[in-house]
């Protein structure tokens, strides 16, 4: 099951929390808000809200992953799984992201490869990288 992320922003000048919810009971949120002002490129009249990569491609890094590291099909493999967790090196994180460019058809840049260090931090930049493919053509 992959995980969803997503910020929520702000739009109008009060925002009303359901009863029960964790700033309604006095604990602390992981959510955080934002107002529009601050960030001026979204003043635009559209502007898109994207989540974690598809579960497809999740499972298809998963898959790649499991391959390079010669993991057995039963050992644990979820989005959030570290390259280091698993026994890779940095070796084998350059051999994963190798694995991942051609499976997909994509070129990652040295820096962006090394923020890479969890299946779902793959598969995010992953669908970053070819929706970017996708508008050029």
């Amino acid at each position: 099951m992959a995980s969803v992320s997503a910020t929520i922003i702000k739009l109008g000048s009060s925002l009303k929390l359901p009863r029960g919810s964790s700033q309604a009971s006095g604990k602390h949120s992981s959510l955080k808000m934002a107002s529009v002002s601050r960030f001026p490129s979204l003043r635009s009249s559209s502007f898109r809200i994207s989540c974690s990569a598809k579960p497809e491609t999740v499972n298809k890094v998963c898959d790649l992953v499991r391959n390079q590291l010669a993991l057995p099909p039963e050992s644990p493999l979820t989005p959030t799984s570290k390259f280091s967790a698993l026994g890779a090196d940095s070796l084998d994180t350059v051999e994963i992201v190798m694995a991942l460019e051609e499976a997909f058809n994509i070129n990652i840049e040295e820096e962006s490869s090394q923020n890479i260090t969890t299946v779902q931090e793959a598969a995010d930049m992953i669908e970053k990288l070819v929706e970017k493919k996708a508008e050029a053509a």
